[in-house]
């Protein structure tokens, strides 16, 4: 059963996620986003949803590892948060599919990437219109759904919001749902821009986290 009740943690604990721990990694993600505005755009179907997700975490995750930082909770994978540096924040089509992005597109299909084009078409340009200083990039927080809202989510980010400060850079992030927004305005992020996505009923949130003075 799932509370709401928090538990002692810390981030002493939060550990480098090995590359021998990927499928794990990704299992949790797809646990986490399984009824996400996004994934039910892309697989509206539940029985096909269980059998393609994994497929769109793949190149992030790759991605994430080879170019990124990658965080674990603690080695029991409670939550994972991927982050992209400022030289590697703007993910070419190429990087993607040569990361498993084929693979993606194969197992997925046709009708699968069609119904994603409007979020695809849409998130490049945000993210450069509403990030354009060199900054870092939230690209993923997944917790698993047994571990949310008991603040595991919250210490992934403060571990490398402390980093991030210490360099002075400002962090970028979008995400789905009005909850989420509550939850990254508690560590400093605010709302820059904000809209239904055309063709869809998939509301979008671009959240940037201003530079330390």
């Amino acid at each position: 059963m799932n509370t709401t009740k928090k538990v002692q943690l810390s981030t002493d604990k939060i550990i480098d996620l090995p590359k021998t721990r990927l499928d794990e990694a990704i299992a949790v993600a797809c646990r986490a986003f399984f009824d996400y505005p996004t994934t039910t755009l892309m697989l509206p179907d539940q029985d096909e949803r269980k059998e393609k997700i994994k497929y769109g975490f793949i190149p992030t995750f790759r991605y994430g590892i080879k170019y990124g930082i990658v965080h674990a909770t603690s080695p029991n994978l409670e939550g994972i948060a991927i982050w992209l540096p400022p030289e590697k924040v703007h993910i070419s089509a190429w990087s993607m599919l040569r990361l498993g992005g084929f693979r993606a597109f194969r197992k997925s299909g046709l009708k699968v990437m069609k119904r994603g084009m409007p979020l695809f078409r849409y998130m490049g340009p945000a993210h450069e219109r509403n990030a354009p200083e060199k900054h870092w990039y939230l690209q993923t927080l997944a917790v698993d759904p047994i571990y949310q809202k008991k603040g595991y989510g919250g210490i992934l980010i403060q571990k490398m919001c402390e980093l991030i400060d210490e360099q002075k850079l400002p962090v970028y992030l979008e995400t789905n749902t009005e909850e989420n927004v509550g939850f990254y305005q508690k560590y400093g992020f605010e709302v820059v821009e904000h809209l239904i996505l055309p063709e869809t009923d998939v509301p979008f949130w671009c959240m940037l986290r201003k530079a330390e003075k």
